[in-house]
């Protein structure tokens, strides 16, 4: 009896290692692909100069291109990234879909609205740059206005949602269809608000919609970080919740968990997150979906690991997809929302159709 008892502790050891090693890794990943995307760019900064910059001893230049235009980037793409990721893990578990994330719950969709609605109705976007350049031709004249009400409308869309959990009693799979249609609703009311406007509110909009890592100041990450914190602190507290969730309702109630209340308050934490991103960057896809997917096959389905695994995976798909839009047609920058949804579609379906590829506990 006591061989079996320290052989299953040793087991168990080496399970738990396993993971750390996984969650060590992820962290190396993203801190080499946040150290090649400073040095990447027009202005061929090394290694060394990049080390002086963040010490605080570079040059006037350097320290600007650094800490004015790339270090904005890539926290904002590593904030994002985590927000989105987090979001998708978490509704996956609480609403039992493994096809659950901000952008199939319409809350991307409530949020292009709510924006379209500020800048082709509210006057938010409407100045034409005198520019060669096609992507800076037009410009938002209020970013606040269309910000907020972009939270606004990513943020009705939870509580639409939310509402007909508590008062239709539907289950968690309906709210995904729920969310699907809000998501076509939305989608809908877009681009009637763009069929009424002029050539320049409907560029606006566009632009808008294409995602951009470059629009967020070092105040609005700040706002990014401060939600994702609170998150992802309730999120690790209820770590043991959402494992027992995984064994179905039923059962996480007869462990005595607090069910209604865990979806409620994760929902809408989920869904915050999300509205905020979205709200201060434009829309970016596939985050959500694909992170805790692809940290799954390492970690399981253990939200000890699994939470901060997706979070990080999350904050590495967006700075790497941000590196590649600088790369591909330099100097010009790639719309990020159109990259993620261009990689992230193809790798979606190769893990859909690769045998084992996702798995989902009943």
């Amino acid at each position: 009896m006591q061989k079996t008892q320290t052989a299953l502790k040793n087991s168990y050891r080496r399970y738990i290692r396993r993971k750390w090693l996984v969650l060590f890794v992820l962290v190396a990943i993203l801190c080499t692909c946040v150290v090649v995307s400073i040095s990447v760019g027009s202005s061929g900064l090394t290694i060394s100069e990049i080390v002086t910059a963040l010490l605080g001893k570079g040059t006037a230049q350097t320290s600007a291109i650094i800490w004015n235009i790339r270090m904005p980037r890539i926290v904002t793409g590593i904030m994002v990234g985590i927000a989105l990721a987090l979001a998708g893990c978490i509704m996956q578990n609480v609403l039992r879909n493994p096809l659950a994330s901000a952008s199939t719950l319409g809350v991307s969709q409530g949020a292009s609205f709510g924006a379209a609605f500020a800048i082709v109705c509210l006057d938010a976007g409407a100045q034409v740059n005198a520019s060669t350049s096609a992507a800076a031709a037009v410009s938002i004249t209020n970013p606040y206005l269309v910000t907020l009400c972009a939270f606004i409308g990513g943020f009705l869309t939870t509580v639409i949602i939310l509402g007909l959990s508590r008062i239709a009693r539907v289950s968690p799979a309906t709210m995904v269809l729920a969310g699907v249609a809000l998501s076509s609703l939305f989608s809908g009311g877009t681009t009637i608000v763009q069929y009424f406007a002029d050539d320049v509110k409907v560029a606006s909009v566009v632009y808008w919609t294409f995602g951009d890592l470059g629009r967020a100041n070092w105040q609005e990450i700040a706002s990014i970080f401060a939600v994702t914190v609170i998150a992802l602190l309730y999120f690790l507290a209820n770590r043991w919740n959402f494992n027992a969730m995984e064994s179905g309702a039923d059962t996480a109630k007869s462990l005595g968990v607090a069910v209604d209340r865990l979806i409620l308050i994760s929902m809408t934490l989920c869904s915050l997150m999300a509205a905020v991103s979205t709200a201060f960057v434009g829309c970016i896809s596939f985050i959500g979906l694909i992170s805790p997917h692809m940290v799954r096959k390492f970690v399981g389905n253990d939200y000890r690991f699994l939470i901060p695994a997706s979070a990080l995976m999350g904050a590495i798909v967006l700075v790497l997809s941000e590196l590649v839009s600088r790369m591909i047609v330099a100097p010009s920058i790639l719309p990020i929302g159109a990259l993620t949804s261009f990689l992230g579609a193809p790798m979606f379906l190769y893990m859909i159709f690769k045998r084992g590829g996702i798995k989902w506990s009943k």
